[in-house]
């Protein structure tokens, strides 16, 4: 058995043993999008909550709804048509559907999502905006069109009401501009010192319409990998916001509604789109890995062909980072049906947010559950998981 074989063979052992949590505490690195993040989703919170419905550990959990006969709950059903338009308030804050479903599909997507990045604002964006279009985007992964929002602010004491109102403002004009209504929501304020000003948590509700099933699992040997645009813009954008680099470039976070881009591409491609993913934490190297595990195939990506600006390559090269393990909040990478590919490039060129999508890659059954990177100087080497915390953190 050559050296190359034995390092696949130790790598596939790996994997396939049980997650363990063996530290006693949680470390930054349980946040930072990697190894440790999906081991703690997968040896703790997986563990106790596991169901059909959470198992694949998708952006969002994709559900069929019918109204129960006295109006005040829904149960998960199969076969039922559409979505009930009409909500009505309910004593707790919360909202609940009303009505018969009216449209044809029966399926709602269902996601949530915390945002706890520093500097609040930031070129290109604040806390604000990331969490509408966070939530918004992840929704569209799931092949829905968004429709409401919660929101829940957890508010340090002392923290200046004119920056709420600042970031209440980029919220709502997020939410405009991404045509959801954000329906309910949650405040809570705590001591001085025991938060970084503001942090939010949003959740969101869209409607599934066209009869597709989204996921990792979904990557076939000859499949193209695309990706929306230039990759690590917010991630960069944030590490300079922070001035704690000698460095000045004109970066500006991506942060950007998804859900028309991925419309467009779905229009072009209704039953060739396998698998979409927003590269937020952990970038486009950790949706690949995620996607190679799951669908038990071998990703292997151009160097030369991923969409990296040079303002972000030069931030990168200096403080030694990959912009494949960069976060992006407004790029997302789609597999697709080989053959469609370049009818699935030119529907996303067409939509201003995809007018620099590129193919980047190819899906191959062997070695299965690897991201091979081909080198720009001819060379092969893996693109794997973060094992740590990245450094500088953004979130």
């Amino acid at each position: 058995m050559n050296r190359e074989q034995q390092v696949l063979d130790r790598i596939e052992r790996a994997r396939r043993r049980k997650p363990v949590v063996r530290e006693e505490r949680i470390t930054l690195a349980h946040g930072s999008g990697g190894k440790a993040t999906h081991t703690l989703i997968e040896a703790v919170f997986l563990e106790a909550f596991r169901n059909p419905l959470l198992a694949p550990l998708e952006d969002g959990a994709t559900l069929h709804l019918a109204p129960r006969g006295d109006g005040e709950a829904h149960r998960l059903a199969s076969g039922e048509d559409g979505e009930a338009h009409r909500l009505a308030a309910v004593g707790d804050g919360g909202a609940r559907w009303l009505g018969q479903p009216t449209h044809g599909g029966g399926r709602v997507a269902f996601t949530t999502d915390s945002f706890v990045v520093s500097p609040l604002f930031f070129p290109g964006g604040d806390i604000g905006d990331l969490a509408v279009n966070g939530t918004v985007n992840d929704l569209a992964m799931c092949g829905a069109r968004p429709r409401y929002l919660s929101a829940a602010f957890i508010l340090e004491e002392g923290f200046p009401v004119a920056d709420l109102r600042r970031i209440a403002a980029s919220m709502a004009a997020a939410a405009k501009a991404a045509g959801v209504a954000i329906v309910t929501g949650d405040t809570k304020v705590v001591q001085r010192g025991k938060a970084d000003g503001c942090y939010i948590t949003t959740s969101g509700v869209g409607v599934v319409e066209r009869p597709v099933t989204l996921s990792a699992s979904g990557a076939r040997p000859g499949d193209a990998v695309i990706v929306s645009g230039p990759i690590g813009e917010h991630g960069a954008a944030i590490m300079l916001a922070r001035g704690d680099f000698d460095i000045e470039a004109p970066i500006a976070s991506d942060t950007a509604p998804l859900h028309d881009l991925v419309s467009a591409l779905l229009d072009a491609a209704p039953q060739q789109v396998r698998t979409l993913r927003d590269a937020t934490r952990g970038g486009v190297a950790t949706i690949l890995n995620e996607v190679a595990v799951a669908s038990e195939v071998a990703v292997v990506v151009e160097e030369a062909a991923v969409p990296v600006g040079p303002e972000v390559t030069g931030v990168c090269e200096l403080l030694g980072l990959d912009p494949l393990y960069v976060a992006c909040e407004g790029r997302f990478v789609a597999v697709v049906d080989g053959a469609c590919a370049d009818r699935a490039v030119a529907a996303m060129r067409a939509h201003p947010l995809g007018a620099d999508a590129t193919v980047i890659g190819t899906v191959r059954d062997d070695p299965p559950g690897l991201v091979l990177l081909r080198t720009a100087i001819g060379g092969t080497r893996i693109v794997d998981v973060l094992v740590g915390d990245p450094l500088p953190r953004i979130c």
